[in-house]
C-alpha cells in the first residue's frame, strides 16, 4: 500500500467513501469514529502507528511548551494541552491522521485575553485560557450538532489569508522581545514594534539570548524542508545543551524554562470573575472560528490524500470535545496542527493511535523526567513560535489573486492591517464583517442586462456585450443575476423601469429572464405586485421566463402567480418570444428562420 493511501482502506472502484452516510445506521457509534476504526483495525498498522507516535512525541514537547509561553502561560500547561486533546480526538475525531494541540494561529487570540484580564497572575492566566477552551468547545459542539460545518466556507480565501497573515504578524512581533532577552508591556502589535525598536536602541537586548534564539531559528528554517531530520527537535536540543554546558543562565543571564512540575494534568474547574466573562466568551468564539477554519481545511487536504471523506459537522464536534476536555484538565484552546500532522504522516501514521502514543510519550516525560528541559532557553522557545508564525504567512497565492482580482487582494490587505492595528480579536471581527459584506454584495448590487438577438449566435444575449444584437419591437427582455430579496428589491424595480424607458419602441411586454433568480421573499414579492400595477397602468404586461419551480411555489403562496396568470410564465426566453410574436403582428426577421 502506498503512503498516499495507507491511512485508509482502498474504496470500491467508482465509489468515494462517505462515513457520515455509511455510519448513519450505527446509532450512537457514529459519534465515536475512533471506536469504529478500532473495530476494523488492521494489525499490520500497529508498528507504523507506534513508530510515528514516538517520532511525533519529540516534536510535541518543545512545540507545546513554546506555544504555552507565547500565549502568556507557564510552559507546563502546553504539555497538558497536548496530552488531553490527542486522547479526546482519537475517540471523537473523524480524521485518521489529524494531530491536535496548541497552535500558533491561536496564540495571539489567547494572549490578547490573558494579558488584558490576568494582571500578571499565572493562575488567573490559566483559568482564563482554560475557560476560553471550554467556550470554544461548547460553540464548536453546538455548531456541529446543528450541522453548521459549512460556516467557515463563508470566509473567502483572500479574507482567510488576510486575517491569518495578520495573526502571523502579531505572533511574530509578540515573540521578538523574548528573542532579544527582555520584556515589554503589550499594547498592540504596531506600538509593540515601536517599543521593541526603542528598547533595542536603548541597549536592553541580551545579545547572548539573542544569539541562542537566532541560531535556533536558523536551524529550524534550514531543516524545515527536510523530512527525515526533525529541525525543531535538533534546534531545541542544541540550544538546551549549549545553555547548560556554558551555564549561560547564570553567566549571561539567559532566561531558561526551569524544572517542570512532576505529574499529569488533574481535573479542574476554571473559575473566572464576572468581569472576565465578556472577554472570555468573545475570545472563545474567535478561537472556535479560527480553529475550525484551519481544521476543516487541513482535514479536507488529508481526506483527499487518503481518498476518504470527513464529515465537517463531525469534525466540528471532535474539535469541540477536544477543546472542552482540555479546558477541564488545565489546558488552553487547541486546534489542528499543520506542522505536526505532516510529521505524523511522514513517519507512517495509519490511525489516531499515533496521537495516543504521542500523548502517552509526553505523559511519560512528565512522570519520569520533568527536569530534562530545565535549561531550555526562552529565546529558543520564541524561535520555535516565530518559525511557526513565518509558516502561517501566505504570499504566493496572494500574488496570484493580485494578478486576477485586484479588489479581493486589497480586501485581504485590509484584513491583515485590521488584525495588526486593532489586535487579534477585533481584527478577526473585522474580517468576519468584511466576509458578510462580501457575501451579500453581489446580492445587493447584482448584474442585470437587457437582452437582444445577435445574428449567428443562438439564444438571447446582453446588448452591452453584443452591440449588434437586435431587439424585438415592443418587447423588453430583462435578465436579473441574483435572488430577489429585501435588499435589492428597489434596485430591481428601478432597473426594470429604466429598461422600459430606454426601449427604442413602445413596450407591450416586459419578460424577466428569471433562471438566475433562486429565491423571492415577502418584500420583493410586494415589489413585484407594485411593479405589475405600474406596468399595467402603462399598458405593459409583466412576464417571466425560465423561473424555477421552487420560486414559482413561493409566488403561489404570495398570491402573485394567480395575479399575473399562469400564461405569463414561460419555460424559456425563446418560448416567451414566440408567444409574444404570435400575439402581436410585429415585423421581425429572425436569422434562424432565413432560407440559405
Amino acid at each position: 500500500m502506498s503512503d498516499s493511501t495507507a491511512t485508509n482502506p482502498d474504496p470500491e472502484p467508482g465509489r468515494i467513501p462517505r462515513p457520515d452516510r455509511e455510519a448513519s445506521q450505527a446509532g450512537w457509534l457514529r459519534w465515536l469514529p475512533g471506536l469504529q476504526i478500532l473495530r476494523s483495525y488492521d494489525a499490520s498498522w500497529l508498528r507504523h502507528d507506534i513508530v510515528a507516535g514516538l517520532v511525533l512525541t519529540t516534536m510535541l514537547v518543545p512545540v507545546g511548551i513554546a506555544y504555552a509561553v507565547a500565549s502568556g502561560l507557564p510552559g507546563i500547561y502546553g504539555l497538558y494541552a497536548t496530552i488531553v486533546p490527542l486522547l479526546a480526538y482519537a475517540l471523537f475525531g473523524p480524521s485518521r491522521i489529524l494531530v491536535l494541540g496548541p497552535d500558533s494561529a491561536l496564540v495571539a487570540v489567547i494572549l490578547a485575553v490573558v494579558l488584558q484580564q490576568s494582571g500578571g497572575d499565572p493562575m488567573r492566566a490559566i483559568a482564563l485560557a482554560s475557560m476560553m477552551a471550554i467556550v470554544s468547545g461548547l460553540v464548536s459542539i453546538a455548531a456541529g450538532l446543528a450541522r453548521l460545518g459549512f460556516i467557515t466556507e463563508l470566509l473567502s480565501k483572500p479574507i482567510r489569508y488576510g486575517y491569518m497573515n495578520g495573526i502571523a504578524l502579531t505572533v511574530l512581533i509578540s515573540q521578538l522581545p523574548k528573542l532579544f532577552g527582555f520584556s515589554i508591556e503589550g499594547s498592540g502589535p504596531l506600538r509593540d514594534l515601536w517599543a521593541i525598536a526603542t528598547s533595542v536602541h536603548a541597549g536592553m537586548a541580551n545579545w547572548a539570548a539573542f544569539a541562542v534564539g537566532a541560531s535556533t531559528l536558523a536551524v529550524i528554517l534550514l531543516l524545515k524542508g527536510h523530512k527525515r531530520i526533525p529541525g525543531i527537535l535538533v534546534a531545541v536540543i542544541g540550544a538546551t545543551v549549549a545553555v547548560g554546558v556554558l551555564d549561560l543562565g547564570t553567566r549571561a543571564d539567559v532566561a531558561i524554562l526551569g524544572s517542570l512540575p512532576q505529574g499529569l494534568p488533574a481535573f479542574s474547574i476554571p473559575w473566572i470573575t464576572y468581569a472576565d466573562i465578556g472577554p472570555v466568551v468573545i475570545g472563545g468564539c474567535a478561537v472556535a472560528l479560527v480553529a475550525f477554519a484551519d481544521t476543516s481545511v487541513l482535514s479536507r487536504v488529508y481526506a483527499a490524500r487518503t481518498r476518504s471523506y470527513v464529515n465537517p459537522n463531525q469534525e466540528m464536534v471532535g474539535l469541540g470535545i477536544a477543546n472542552l476536555a482540555t479546558g477541564f484538565f488545565q489546558g488552553f484552546p487547541i486546534s489542528s496542527s499543520s506542522s505536526r500532522t505532516p510529521v505524523a504522516e511522514a513517519a507512517g501514521s495509519r490511525t489516531q493511535l499515533t496521537g495516543i502514543v504521542g500523548a502517552l510519550g509526553v505523559a511519560l516525560l512528565l512522570l519520569v523526567a520533568p527536569d530534562l528541559l530545565q535549561n531550555l532557553p526562552t529565546s529558543a522557545l520564541a524561535a520555535v513560535v516565530i518559525a511557526s508564525a513565518i509558516g502561517l504567512f501566505e504570499f504566493a497565492d496572494l500574488r496570484r489573486i493580485y494578478r486576477i482580482q485586484r479588489w479581493e487582494f486589497w480586501l485581504s490587505i485590509v484584513c491583515t492591517v485590521g488584525v495588526a492595528a486593532l489586535g487579534a480579536i477585533p481584527g478577526i471581527g473585522l474580517a468576519i464583517l468584511i466576509a458578510v459584506i462580501e457575501f451579500l454584495w453581489d446580492g445587493w448590487r447584482p448584474y442585470s442586462a437587457v437582452l437582444g438577438r445577435a445574428d449567428g449566435i443562438k439564444g438571447y444575449h446582453d446588448i452591452t456585450r453584443y452591440p449588434d444584437a437586435r431587439r424585438i419591437p415592443g418587447l423588453v427582455l430583462f435578465r436579473w443575476d441574483a435572488p430577489l430579496f429585501f435588499a435589492n428589491a428597489e434596485l430591481f424595480q428601478g432597473r426594470v423601469l429604466d429598461a422600459v424607458s430606454n426601449s427604442p419602441t413602445p413596450v407591450r411586454w416586459l419578460v424577466v429572464s428569471a433562471e438566475p433568480v433562486t429565491s423571492v421573499d415577502v418584500t420583493s414579492a410586494d415589489m413585484l405586485a407594485e411593479l405589475d400595477e405600474t406596468l399595467q397602468a402603462a399598458g405593459i404586461e409583466l412576464c417571466f421566463a425560465g423561473m424555477k419551480d421552487p420560486v414559482k411555489d413561493k409566488l403561489k403562496r404570495f398570491g402573485l402567480f394567480a395575479r399575473l396568470g399562469e400564461d405569463m410564465f414561460f419555460p424559456t426566453v425563446g418560448v416567451a418570444v414566440s408567444g409574444y410574436l404570435k400575439r402581436y403582428d410585429v415585423a421581425w426577421d429572425d436569422w434562424e428562420d432565413r432560407q440559405p
